[in-house]
C-alpha cells in the first residue's frame, strides 16, 4: 500500500507528505514513544494521537513510512515544519485508532 492509498482509505488530510508513493508494509498503534521506537516495524504506518515533535524523532529513528494522527488531534506548533525538514509523511484523520486500523488492515 502507498501513502496515497492510505490517505484515500482514511479520508485523511495531509499535514505534510513528502512521498505519496512511499510503500507501507504494515501498521503499528501506540502512544508510548519508547515502545514505538523499539517495536514499530520499519516501513509501517504509525497510528497515534501524539502530536509533539518527539513523534517525528521517533518516526525517523524507527524508519516509519507514515505517521497517522488520529481522533482529530492537531499537530502542535512547529510539528509540520519539522516534518517538512525531516521529510516525514504525516496524515490527519478524525477516525479513532481502532477504526482507522480496521480500514487499513483489510488492504494490507
Amino acid at each position: 500500500m502507498t501513502v496515497k492509498k492510505l490517505r484515500e482509505l482514511l479520508n485523511a488530510q495531509e499535514a505534510f507528505v513528502s512521498c505519496e508513493d512511499a510503500t507501507i508494509s504494515c501498521g503499528y498503534a501506540g502512544d508510548l514513544l519508547s515502545f514505538v521506537m523499539s517495536r514499530a516495524p520499519s516501513g509501517c504506518a504509525w497510528f497515534t494521537v501524539m502530536t509533539n515533535i518527539n513523534v517525528l524523532a521517533v518516526a525517523t529513528l524507527a524508519e516509519i513510512a507514515c505517521v497517522v494522527i488520529c481522533e482529530g488531534s492537531l499537530p502542535m506548533e512547529g510539528f509540520v515544519e519539522r516534518a517538512k525538514e525531516q521529510g516525514i509523511n504525516v496524515l490527519l484523520t478524525d477516525l479513532d485508532i481502532f477504526t482507522a486500523i480496521q480500514r487499513v488492515s483489510r488492504e494490507i
